[in-house]
């Protein structure tokens, strides 16, 4: 079962025009008209999450961030190629699970 959240970032990331961002707040306008506030948090957390796996790109003053080290006003846009292999390259290796011990 997929996340609503990451599935309307997603979404409206994907139907933008390559290069083109939104705010956040588009996002939980769109989820909770009346409330959306209290669900922006939800939402820049899920984009964390996305940012991390190389799904997309948060942004700030048109720039990468370090998703380890930001904050303040933040954009959300589709990942180039690039900023994915980054991603993907800060993620810690899998551990295989075996259940034998």
């Amino acid at each position: 079962m997929s996340d609503p959240i990451e599935t309307a970032i997603l979404n409206k990331i994907a139907a933008l025009e390559p290069g083109k961002s939104i705010e956040p707040a588009e996002v939980a306008k769109e989820l909770q008209p009346e409330q959306w506030q209290r669900m922006l948090p939800k939402v820049r957390a899920a984009a964390l999450g996305l940012m991390r796996q190389g799904r997309l790109t948060i942004t700030k003053k048109g720039k990468a961030v370090d998703p380890d080290d930001f904050k303040g006003v933040t954009r959300l846009r589709q990942a180039t190629a690039e900023e994915t292999a980054l991603a993907l390259s800060r993620r810690p290796p899998a551990v295989d699970q075996d259940d034998d011990d």
